[in-house]
């Protein structure tokens, strides 16, 4: 059988079959257990998370997070269904980065000049860093293991993807113990940590969800 045939033939299996749902919530559920156990294993809330909680910048960067989290999670799951179009989807990725811009763009405009390299730079970018990727490892694994009990058509691309939801899931844990609250933070350190696992997990991708 011709691998377009195949395709077809997977496409026109029944919606359960098609969209596999309990596997990708399995897979969700198992990922946000593991990114909670290293995070707080690791490194916990921060000790003003009370009086951070009250900041529309704190809060700013949960939004972020969670949009690019749940964008890309859609994204992942039109891609685990053979034939199904995920041009809609991937365009919900630009949620984020608007999202974060907006947020540069307002942090520009009512802080002095003066203090902008500051915000940017921060206190703990290696931290950053560090622990975005740290506690995304499991995370990606389990959306790589998801894919693979499907029949992913773009490898490279469900790769990277799983590669953004573990990122987004991760960096939503890490804000609760980032003291570093500036959008011009977020938008260079978050987005160098979740790119880096976005490619890595392309890379994988290439490799193990060959079929």
């Amino acid at each position: 059988m011709k691998t377009d045939d195949l395709i077809r033939a997977l496409a026109a299996d029944s919606a359960p079959q098609r969209a596999p749902r309990v596997t990708a919530a399995l897979a969700l559920g198992l990922a946000t257990v593991i990114a909670a156990a290293v995070f707080f294993a690791a490194l916990g809330p921060r000790p003003d998370i009370d009086n951070a909680a009250q900041t529309i910048r704190f809060l700013f960067k949960f939004v972020v997070t969670l949009a690019l989290g749940v964008s890309a999670f859609g994204v992942l799951f039109r891609l685990s269904i053979p034939g199904a179009s995920s041009e809609h989807a991937l365009r919900l990725l630009l949620i984020a980065p608007v999202l974060l811009a907006g947020g540069v763009l307002l942090e520009l405009a009512v802080t002095p000049r003066t203090s902008w390299e500051p915000r940017l730079v921060g206190t703990n970018s290696m931290l950053c860093m560090t622990f975005i990727p740290l506690i995304a490892i499991g995370p990606l694994i389990a959306f790589l293991g998801f894919l693979r009990t499907t029949a992913p058509t773009r490898p490279m691309l469900g790769g990277a993807i799983a590669g953004l939801v573990a990122g987004g899931l991760a960096a939503t844990f890490y804000a609760a113990h980032c003291p570093d609250d500036s959008p011009l933070f977020v938008a260079v350190w978050y987005s160098l940590a979740i790119a880096t696992l976005a490619l890595a997990g392309a890379l994988i991708g290439r490799r193990c969800l060959r079929w």
